[in-house]
């Protein structure tokens, strides 16, 4: 029979490429320094190839390492979810669910979801990751996350994508700026303006450049915001102009007096938010009974121009 690593030898893979550390490694794994050490030496040799480079002072994953260690991730997932499966079933989605959610849209939605999530699964745990949404579909990939609500996805034959529902994206103009008058801009007068965005990994960066692109606008690469707050405050003192989410919008525009909301003719103003998973996970199941209810978090929140796709 064909060498298969256990399900140990790949913990002491995956706490060595996080810690690179043999001491660190072998605490998170709860042995000793010796045994994680002999079996990782085993696994090398089992497998044929060297997985971490080991320099004094310092450890390195190797070119291997680096490609078998989301599989390795994939692996431990995949038990971890047989064991899930036997002892929770669908009564709780799985005991424990690792979201991920953009910073942009998920401190303004998640106060909408949580309440119905927890009454309708109060044993759930939910474990709750916010970063642009570029990490987030690594962490996704490698086994980190199990789903992710994210910004305008790209497709991928890796990933099942539900759409949760559209987002619509205005421009904030100062008070004193020229365009300020106008209901809505042609794009055509936002040539040689200067637009602000967030840095990239953020989708709104892409839009921003797109925008700078279709107008010919000075998209301002001496400033990335990292935050929609930062981005708020420099569009107000008049450092150029920026795109918001209509989610952020209803939750800080209230406190802003000195800039004004503008949609941009000839441009589609929106964005698609979505939930996603691995495509062919065992708990598909799952994910579609938290679309479930995020979509009806959509509809508690009763935000202007936050709505569900029209089936």
């Amino acid at each position: 029979m064909r060498f298969r690593p256990s399900p140990r030898q790949l913990e002491y893979f995956v706490a060595l490429a996080e810690t690179l550390h043999f001491g660190r490694a072998a605490s998170a794994c709860h042995v000793s320094q010796p045994t994680l050490s002999a079996q990782f030496k085993l696994l090398e040799d089992q497998i044929g190839c060297t997985l971490l480079e080991r320099r004094t002072g310092s450890v390195s994953l190797t070119a291997s390492g680096e490609r078998l260690l989301p599989l390795a991730r994939q692996t431990l997932e995949n038990l971890d979810e047989i064991v899930t499966a036997a002892q929770v079933g669908q009564a709780n989605l799985g005991g424990l669910i690792r979201l991920g959610v953009s910073p942009t849209f998920g401190p303004y939605f998640m106060p909408y979801l949580l309440p119905g999530l927890k009454s309708a699964y109060p044993d759930l745990e939910l474990y709750i990751r916010e970063d642009r949404p570029n990490l987030l579909e690594e962490g996704l990939s490698s086994g980190v996350l199990d789903c992710i609500l994210t910004p305008d996805v790209p497709p991928s034959d890796n990933w099942s994508t539900r759409i949760l529902c559209h987002e619509s994206v205005s421009l904030a103009v100062p008070k004193s700026h020229p365009l300020a008058g106008l209901d809505v801009i042609p794009v055509k007068m936002l040539k040689g303006e200067k637009l602000l965005a967030l840095s990239q990994g953020f989708r709104l960066y892409d839009d921003v450049q797109a925008l700078a692109r279709a107008a010919g606008a000075d998209f301002r690469q001496d400033y990335e915001g990292t935050s929609l707050d930062a981005l708020r405050q420099m569009a107000s003192i008049g450092m150029g102009l920026a795109l918001f989410p209509a989610a952020y919008i209803a939750s800080e525009f209230g406190k802003e007096p000195d800039l004004l909301l503008k949609k941009i003719d000839g441009l589609p103003m929106r964005r698609l938010m979505s939930l996603v998973w691995r495509r062919g996970s065992s708990r598909t199941a799952h994910f579609e009974k938290l679309l479930t209810l995020a979509r009806q978090a959509v509809v508690d929140m009763a935000v202007e121009g936050v709505a569900l796709e029209k089936a």
